[in-house]
This record gives C-alpha cells, sequence and structure tokens, in this order.
C-alpha cells in the first residue's frame, strides 16, 4: 500500500467513527427532546385540569366571590397562559398521538 492509500483509509475511518458518533448523539438529543415534550405535555394537562378545579370551586354559591379563592384562580390562569409559551415543545408528541388515534379506531373496528 503507497502512503497516499494508507492517509485515505486513515481518514475513511476517522470519518466514519465522526458519523456513528454523530448519529448516536442526535438519536440520543431527539429521544431527549421527546421525553421533556411529553413530560411538559402532561405538566400542561396538570395545570388546565387545576385552573378548571379552581374555577368549579369559585363558581359554587358557597365560595362565590372569595377573593383568596379569585386570586387562586387567576393564578392558576395567568400559569396556565405561560406553559401555553411552551406549545411548540409539547406538541411534538400530541401530534404523533392524534395521527395514530385514527389507526387505532380502525383497528378496533375490525
Amino acid at each position: 500500500m503507497t502512503r497516499l492509500e494508507m492517509t485515505l483509509m486513515g481518514i475513511l475511518f476517522f470519518s466514519v467513527l465522526f458519523n456513528v458518533f454523530l448519529f448516536m448523539y442526535a438519536r440520543m438529543a431527539i429521544v431527549r427532546l421527546l421525553t421533556f415534550s411529553e413530560e411538559l405535555g402532561d405538566l400542561q394537562q396538570m395545570i388546565n385540569a387545576f385552573a378548571n378545579h379552581v374555577s368549579d370551586v369559585y363558581e359554587l354559591e358557597m365560595f362565590y366571590g372569595d377573593e383568596t379563592l379569585k386570586g387562586l384562580m387567576d393564578h392558576a390562569r395567568s400559569f396556565r397562559e405561560q406553559i401555553d409559551t411552551f406549545e411548540y415543545i409539547y406538541s411534538l408528541t400530541e401530534q404523533e398521538v392524534s395521527e395514530n388515534t385514527p389507526d387505532e379506531k380502525e383497528e378496533k373496528e375490525e
């Protein structure tokens, strides 16, 4: 083997190693992003449920007009609006779920 062939083989070897490393890193980063997206989506659902619950309690005759509950309800709404700014992240996994849902319905009907 000539010196040029050995140099090219070395470059090819390191290029393949670098590409494998880059692929593994990208895959790991995507898995982390999707996990974070799912968790953020779950947090959004919990916040919505909490805000709705506080609103329901506030609307009861016994508590209607209570300033403490009104403040808690306003705080829950504000927190929900703040979490809505991250919709672009948790919508990553919601799209996958909504795309898979019709297929599951078709399978159940068969």
